[in-house]
């Protein structure tokens, strides 16, 4: 599989140059948000990251709702999900801000700060398939979270089977 630059940079959170730079990439960010009044945080910060949504099939169309939150205790800089599709979209798509493409069947969605249990960070990708699938398997997976220590990581990690009926599948 290739993966361009930019998606290792988002994944990584190293700078690629690309100007798509993962949260935390730069002097003194990602995890914890910097120093507190009593100095820079030490040892493992502790944050849950969380997905969910829902996702439809039909007619060639998969349309995908991505919400990413966190559910503390500490605030984050941001987290990447990626997104595996078991059939491949169409090619030349664009994406929401944030997200870039990974391969032929992965995506990835960058979200910006992740106050604790705050307001989650949202996406909306509407994608053309290739030709008329009877059923679509999406897998999510954080992938980025400024090497946060997630104790619950059952709850970034999803399988949806989307059979072409044109009904929600919620995760």
């Amino acid at each position: 599989m290739v993966v361009s630059a930019a998606a290792m940079a988002v994944v990584t959170g190293a700078g690629s140059g690309s100007g798509v730079e993962a949260p935390g990439a730069g002097v003194g960010e990602g995890v914890g948000q910097g120093a507190s009044e009593h100095g820079p945080q030490q040892g493992p910060v502790e944050a849950d990251v969380a997905h969910h949504g829902h996702v439809s099939l039909w007619g060639g169309w998969l349309a995908v709702r991505l919400s990413t939150g966190n559910h503390g205790p500490s605030d984050l800089a941001g987290a990447t999900a990626r997104l595996a599709f078991s059939e491949p979209p169409a090619a030349g798509q664009r994406l929401p801000a944030g997200c870039l493409w990974g391969g032929d069947r992965v995506v990835y969605c960058q979200s910006g700060a992740l106050r604790a249990d705050g307001q989650d960070s949202e996406f909306r990708l509407d994608l053309r398939t290739v030709g008329d699938p009877a059923e679509v398997s999406m897998d999510i997976t954080t992938v980025w979270n400024g090497g946060a220590e997630d104790l619950n990581p059952d709850n970034d990690k999803h399988h949806v089977l989307v059979p072409a009926t044109g009904d929600l599948y919620i995760y």
